[in-house]
């Protein structure tokens, strides 16, 4: 029945629920409680909890942060007799006085960790720590899950006892979380270490997906969170952020990094996030790049919004009528990072001038010694001038129903191509589809 098989589950549910409250200890609850040493007398109160970041899937912990009287004191991992919801128990009244400082790699949770962002690679969110749960693995104590939700923050402001007794729900394994930011006072060595510690299940992320997480996190996390990824990833994800938000991790990130991804990202791609910053911002990254790239990307600049020159993209594959189709494929497998933008190459005379354009499918389906001459034939390539406006563009796509056109100079050589994505995302900014329509013809 229905109401049986219901009833079942939730006392399943129950079970579950008490043997890992059992197991596990909430920091929320740990936090503020009283810690003795062997005899039973109290030396001080829990203020935080110490963890080692080293790229383990559940880092342990390596001590404990003591206050004792006015002072915050260490007392190591070793040190610690018993941990239990209530109190923590020291095998010795023994403490190092000095004030506490954090060692590179480590963390304080409560400080650092707890109420902060952090990712959710499994559910590819970004989440805030309401809770963080300790348990011991093989004699170690480990940081294993963080909690999400409201429940937990009213168990946390009500009485002691609710502290003590937490009852995991939106628990979430510390295996699928990236932890994000550290203390300050870190170091720029150990803040390296843990970076290179990141979460490898951060390399499957889907463009679309890290770009999510990108625009939900605050500068400072965004920031190291882009530091953990290959450059060509976060590049990608760049490309599919709505301008706004790609504006803003631009203007924050450090100019370095910003002008790297920048130059990584496709150049008409590229192009498009500089024109929506102001014109020192956008100063400023070019000149952090190599003079040829940044050459490039001005050169694309300069040509008048809403017309060809600035919706296409230079990469282009040329070839002249003596070439073989085997040295055309050659250039091509040296383009691969630009296989989106390639949809044929461009034929061109001893003068440069344009001459046909061969798509990929014609190379494909002959030999590897055709010579190129013999591929050049109708269909004719359509083409458009630099200062061609945008709706003309359109009307030369519905007419010639290519998957792109040639942009030439005024020479007649090509210039760049657009593609039809390269059209849309010009005429539709942040994929706001409704304003196409007052700007086709």
């Amino acid at each position: 029945m229905p109401g049986a098989q219901s009833w079942r589950r939730r006392a399943e549910d129950s079970r579950a629920r008490r043997a890992v409250r059992g197991t596990v200890l909430s920091l929320a609850g740990l936090l503020g409680r009283v810690v003795v040493n062997q005899t039973g007398d109290e030396v001080g109160r829990l203020v935080d909890v110490v963890c080692r970041w080293a790229g383990e899937p559940y880092p342990p912990v390596t001590g404990l942060v003591i206050k004792v009287g006015r002072r915050r004191v260490y007392a190591s991992a070793e040190a610690v007799r018993h941990v239990a919801p209530t109190r923590v128990a020291l095998r010795s009244a023994r403490l190092d006085l000095r004030e506490f400082q954090v060692r590179g790699g480590e963390v304080r949770l409560g400080r650092d960790v707890l109420d902060h962002q952090l990712v959710d690679i499994d559910g590819v969110r970004v989440i805030r720590a309401s809770d963080l749960y300790l348990a011991e693995m093989d004699g170690v104590w480990r940081l294993v899950g963080a909690e999400v939700g409201l429940k937990v923050l009213a168990r946390r402001i009500g009485p002691s006892r609710w502290r003590a007794r937490p009852a995991p729900e939106k628990v979430i394994d510390w295996s699928a979380i990236q932890a994000l930011g550290g203390s300050e006072q870190e170091g720029a060595a150990a803040r390296q270490v843990r970076l290179r510690a990141a979460n490898s299940a951060l390399s499957a992320l889907r463009p679309t997906e890290l770009a999510e997480l990108l625009a939900e996190l605050g500068r400072g996390p965004r920031n190291e969170l882009l530091e953990m990824v290959k450059p060509g990833a976060a590049a990608d994800a760049m490309e599919e952020m709505d301008s706004p938000d790609l504006e803003a991790l631009l203007r924050e990130a450090p100019t370095g990094r910003a002008a790297a991804l920048l130059a990584e990202m496709e150049p008409d791609e590229a192009v498009d996030a500089l024109r929506a910053l102001a014109g020192h911002d956008r100063d400023r990254l070019l000149t952090a790049m190599s003079g040829e790239r940044a050459q490039g990307l001005r050169t694309l600049l300069d040509h008048r919004e809403g017309t060809a020159g600035a919706a296409m993209t230079p990469v282009l594959v040329t070839a002249v009528e003596t070439d073989t189709v085997a040295d055309v494929a050659q250039r091509l497998r040296e383009q691969t990072e630009h296989a989106g933008d390639l949809d044929a190459i461009c034929v061109v005379g001893a003068d440069g001038r344009l001459v046909d354009d061969v798509s990929l499918l014609e190379l494909l389906l002959a030999g590897p010694e055709t010579p190129i001459a013999r591929l050049i034939g109708p269909p004719w390539p359509v083409t458009v001038d630099l200062g061609t406006p945008l709706r003309e563009v359109v009307g030369h796509f519905i007419d010639a129903r290519r998957q792109s056109v040639v942009v030439l100079d005024e020479d007649g050589r090509p210039s760049g191509r657009i593609l039809a994505d390269d059209l849309v995302d010009a005429l539709v900014p942040d994929h706001a589809r409704y304003r196409v329509f007052p700007l086709v013809p």
